[in-house]
C-alpha cells in the first residue's frame, strides 16, 4: 500500500528559492461560536495540483473561500505566491470555479467569458473565442446559459476562471452536481487541459477517484472542526488514462486514500 502520512502533517512540499504558491500558517476560523477549521498548515508549490478531500462541513470550502480572498482567517495566516489573498486577486494571480457555475443568465458563452477579461482588466489573457473552441464549445459560443446543459455550462464556468492567464486555480466542486458520465468525461477533459499549462490547482472534492485521477498529492481533511488529519503522495504518470485508472498502483491509491478518509471521519 502507498505511504500515508497523518494526523498532525504539516505539509512543506518541495523547496524551492521563490515562495510556494499557497502557505497556510496555523490557520483557524470560526463562525460566530463555531469553530470549523483548527489549525490548519498547508503549503503548496508551484505548478502542483493538490486535492482536499473530507466529510461535508468539514471546512474544505471554507478553506478555499480563504485562500481566494473571500474569506479571512480569524487566526493564522494565508500566502499566495508570497502576499495576502487579496493582494494576489487584484494582480489576477487567482481564478476560481464553484460547483454552481457563476454565469450571467443574460449573456451568452462567449460574452460572459469576455465579461471576466472586462473585469481583471488583464493584458496577458487568452482569447476568448479560441479557449471556449479548445473546449469543444465552438457550437455553443452564442448560446445563453438555459441552452447549455451542465457539462457544457461548467466548461463556460472553467473557462472564466482561466481565461485571464491567473498563476493559481482554485476548484470547488466543479463537476459534483454533474451525472457520472459526464463527470468522467470532464475530469479527463480537465486533466488534459491543466497538464497543457502545468498550472497550480487546489481542487475540493468529494470524489476519491477524482483526486487521485487528476492530483499530485491528496489531503484528508477530519469531521469539524477541520484538520488535515492525512497526505497522500500520488506518484502516478502525468497522463491517466483508462489503462492507468485500471492498474494495481491506481487503485491502491484510492484504497489508501478511502482508508485515510474513513479513520478521519469515524462513525
Amino acid at each position: 500500500m502507498p505511504a500515508v502520512s497523518t494526523t498532525g502533517v504539516d505539509s512543506i512540499g518541495l523547496r524551492t528559492g521563490s515562495p510556494p504558491a499557497v502557505k497556510v500558517s496555523s490557520v483557524n476560523k470560526s463562525f460566530a461560536d463555531s469553530l470549523v477549521i483548527d489549525g490548519v498548515n498547508l503549503t503548496v508549490e508551484k505548478g502542483e495540483f493538490i486535492a482536499l478531500i473530507g466529510a461535508s462541513g468539514c471546512g474544505k470550502t471554507t478553506l478555499l473561500r480563504m485562500c481566494s480572498g473571500l474569506e479571512q482567517p480569524s487566526s493564522g495566516s494565508i500566502e499566495i505566491f508570497g502576499k495576502p489573498p487579496a493582494a494576489a486577486t487584484s494582480a489576477h494571480e487567482i481564478g476560481v470555479a464553484f460547483q454552481r457555475p457563476a454565469l450571467v443568465p443574460s449573456r451568452t458563452a462567449l460574452e460572459n467569458v469576455r465579461l471576466t477579461l472586462k473585469i481583471t482588466g488583464s493584458d496577458d489573457a487568452m482569447d476568448p473565442l479560441a479557449l471556449l473552441t479548445h473546449f469543444g464549445l465552438a457550437e455553443a459560443l452564442n448560446r445563453y446559459p438555459h441552452e447549455l446543459s451542465g457539462g457544457m455550462q461548467q466548461r463556460v464556468n472553467i473557462a472564466c476562471a482561466l481565461v485571464h492567464q491567473p498563476a493559481l486555480l482554485l476548484l470547488d466542486e466543479p463537476f459534483g452536481a454533474l451525472d457520472e458520465i459526464t463527470r468522467e468525461k470532464l475530469v479527463d477533459w480537465l486533466a488534459g487541459i491543466l497538464r497543457e499549462s502545468s498550472r497550480t490547482t487546489l481542487l475540493v472534492t468529494h470524489s476519491v477517484e477524482e483526486a487521485v485521477t487528476l492530483s499530485t498529492r491528496v489531503f484528508v481533511m477530519s469531521r469539524r472542526p477541520g484538520r488535515i488529519a492525512a497526505e497522500i503522495k500520488v506518484p502516478l504518470p502525468a497522463i491517466r488514462d483508462f489503462e492507468v485508472r485500471q492498474s494495481e498502483q491506481f487503485l491502491d491509491l484510492v484504497r489508501s486514500a478511502r482508508d485515510a478518509l474513513h479513520a478521519a471521519i469515524p462513525d
